[in-house]
């Protein structure tokens, strides 16, 4: 495959910005700016995935953070959560770039049936990464998806007890199919359009506006590992991958507990929130179950 980048655009080389990467690596557990190869882009991916779950925690709590990818980093390199995709592939897209990766903005969308693309078209951000003229696809946002960065080539990819593909790479762009073990989304298209931020602002407003909006009906958590993914989906706890289980934690203690196990910062949220957002999922679950959960 054949990619053609634009060129990187670094972030301002000032002390605050190089501040704030800094403590951005840190919370990663890296000492120094590693340089802009594929075994650092790795290294990185897995850290942030170690350091940092996918979640929707603000948006459930009413006060979705803003899809500014500065304000993201800044939250993150002092301990706060991230947010989704949005949140997770701007900030990301912002240390890549001041670290010398080349990096380019494509349009993304994930679906599991035809009728799925729908509003929001745009409800995903890729990164595509270019090291050594070769095109790389690091994605931080996918929850329970990729755990590796992976070559834009098409082609099966297995990562720990997964298996994806890509298929269509070109210029255009590609799709990717998760594996259907995940028990998640089924694609990912990706489009070669660079969003500007007032198209990802935009779509945010509707993906975590209520009642609509997709990430403002039920609490998600997801750390995806070397093994599977840990899931705190509403009240249930899951493991996908090696050693499966599944959980349903009715009592609040224990739905706190897994919260910060899964390194969920609740810095800033008060015991009665947190009791009011497990009370909300409990009676969702139960409303689910009578009619036909398992």
């Amino acid at each position: 495959m054949s990619v053609t980048t634009q060129p990187g655009r670094p972030i301002p080389d000032n002390s605050k910005k190089r501040e704030t990467v800094t403590g951005y690596l840190s919370r990663l557990g890296l000492r120094d700016r590693p340089a802009p190869t594929v075994a650092a882009l790795t290294e990185l991916h897995r850290r942030h995935l170690d350091a940092i779950p996918y979640e929707n925690l603000a948006i459930m709590l009413g006060r979705p953070d803003s899809t500014d990818p500065g304000q993201t980093l800044a939250r993150v390199a002092a301990g706060g959560n991230a947010g989704y995709c949005f949140h997770h592939n701007g900030a990301f897209e912002l240390v890549l770039r001041d670290l010398g990766f080349a990096v380019e903005r494509r349009f993304g969308q994930v679906w599991n049936k035809p009728e799925d693309r729908a509003v929001p078209e745009l409800n995903h951000l890729v990164l595509l990464v270019t090291v050594d003229g070769r095109p790389w696809w690091p994605d931080l946002g996918l929850g329970d998806a990729l755990r590796d960065p992976v070559e834009v080539i098409d082609g099966e990819i297995r990562q720990g007890p997964f298996r994806y593909e890509i298929s269509g790479a070109s210029a255009q762009g590609w799709t990717f199919r998760h594996d259907p073990a995940a028990g998640s989304f089924g694609y990912v298209d990706v489009r070669p359009a660079s969003p500007a931020p007032a198209d990802v602002a935009a779509s945010h407003l509707m993906l975590s506006s209520p009642p609509d909006g997709r990430f403002t009906r039920v609490l998600v958590v997801q750390r995806r590992d070397d093994t599977g993914t840990g899931v705190l989906r509403g009240i249930r706890l899951q493991r996908i991958g090696d050693q499966p289980f599944t959980r349903d934690l009715t009592a609040y203690g224990d739905w706190r507990a897994a919260l910060e196990s899964m390194r969920v910062s609740l810095a800033g949220v008060t015991d009665g929130e947190l009791r009011s957002l497990h009370a909300r999922m409990l009676a969702a679950h139960e409303e689910w179950a009578a009619a036909d959960g398992n």
